[in-house]
């Protein structure tokens, strides 16, 4: 059967061009009304126009859908209040919320400017918590919810250059691993999207050839099954780009246990280095105080 969002109400972030726009075009074409939310800057965040917006909320309008614009900040904590209040004025409630939004300010770390630090994690990270804090509450209370987050490979495996956009897409990740405790009984499930595409972020930075295979539209497949009813996930990272898809873990090796039963010493670790940095039978990382410590604890 065919994924639909019939009567799904869903909030995109930055959907005036590339990802977001993608997503939020192929939700429409699905049955979901969309608050395309887009202030139209410059990827530095510089600027804006509220054409940005209102051009997709045309496109998806003669295709039939429903949509509506926004043009507030994620940065605004104001700002993301109106956008879930747009959605539930206009459509009566918020179902889902992808967290596409963001900005670069790219520089090697001794060089960069620490405004251009803060600011890029006020827009990504900060500006998806605010976004989902302000749609949390009525997902609670409808016990229904999908959230989207994006995360980046320059966060998951690192970048040159991009101290700032990798810690904010890091941050992501633990926020997804702590929301999706406090959303599962309620049926509020949040996962990540880690993208590769030719948008107006990734010129400059991927090869001109590259760049040619990568159309965003390849990505918006997972985060709208994200998205959908049918989702059986929660606390997943997917990576995506030209088609192809992959779950991302973060695991664990089996470790080893030093110091014979005393305080363990520098030397002791060292010894057993080689074993600590194995990776081979790595199982997922998914609990704060995990099986094996709970083992060597004598509290499993």
């Amino acid at each position: 059967m065919a994924v639909r969002f019939d009567n799904r109400v869903a909030l995109v972030t930055g959907a005036g061009a590339g990802l977001g726009k993608c997503h939020a075009l192929l939700l429409a074409s699905r049955g979901a009304k969309v608050v395309v939310n887009d202030p139209g800057g410059s990827t530095a965040g510089q600027g804006g126009s509220n054409a940005v917006a209102d051009t997709v909320v045309d496109e998806i309008r003669k295709s039939g859908g429903e949509a509506i614009a926004n043009y507030d900040s994620v940065a605004d904590r104001a700002g993301a209040e109106r956008m879930v209040r747009t959605a539930i004025e206009s459509y009566g409630k918020i179902d889902i919320v992808v967290n596409n939004a963001g900005i670069l300010r790219d520089k090697t770390f001794s060089k960069m400017e620490l405004d251009d630090f803060d600011d890029v994690i006020k827009v990504h990270l900060l500006g998806s918590v605010y976004v989902t804090k302000a749609a949390w509450q009525h997902m609670i209370d409808q016990k229904y919810g999908r959230v989207v987050l994006t995360t980046s490979g320059s966060g998951l495996a690192g970048n040159y250059g991009q101290s700032n956009y990798g810690a904010a897409k890091t941050g992501m990740i633990g926020l997804m691993h702590n929301l999706m405790t406090e959303g599962a009984k309620y049926n509020v499930r949040i996962n990540s999207i880690s993208p590769v595409a030719a948008t107006r972020m990734t010129e400059g930075l991927l090869p001109e050839q590259m760049l040619k295979k990568l159309d965003p539209r390849q990505v918006s497949p997972a985060v709208a099954w994200m998205c959908s009813e049918e989702c059986d996930a929660t606390g997943e990272i997917i990576a995506a780009g030209a088609g192809y898809f992959a779950r991302v873990k973060l695991v664990k090796g089996a470790g080893a246990v030093v110091g014979n039963g005393e305080i363990a010493t520098i030397e002791d670790f060292v010894a057993a280095k080689e074993q600590i940095f194995d990776l081979n039978g790595a199982a997922p990382y998914s609990k704060t105080i995990d099986d094996d410590t709970r083992r060597i604890l004598g509290m499993a």
